[in-house]
């Protein structure tokens, strides 16, 4: 019939994965946050965007006309 293996026949099925496959997921979710946070950290201090548009004798815009 079919040549597909059962779960049972799964080697990382049911906790029975080696360990090195567990040591190399949990590296790299641990990577992936490290990243994230290092991400998170730069975009947060280096975001210096002025919303401020205007001039002292023009100060800010105006959606209006008059």
């Amino acid at each position: 019939m079919t040549n597909e293996p059962t779960l049972e026949q799964i080697e990382d099925y049911n906790n029975q994965e080696s360990k090195e496959k567990r040591k190399i997921v949990r590296m790299v979710i641990l990577s992936i946050l490290v990243m994230s946070a290092v991400y998170g950290f730069i975009k947060f201090q280096y975001n210096s965007v002025d919303d401020y548009i205007g001039t002292p004798s023009q100060p800010g815009l105006s959606a209006f006309k008059h």
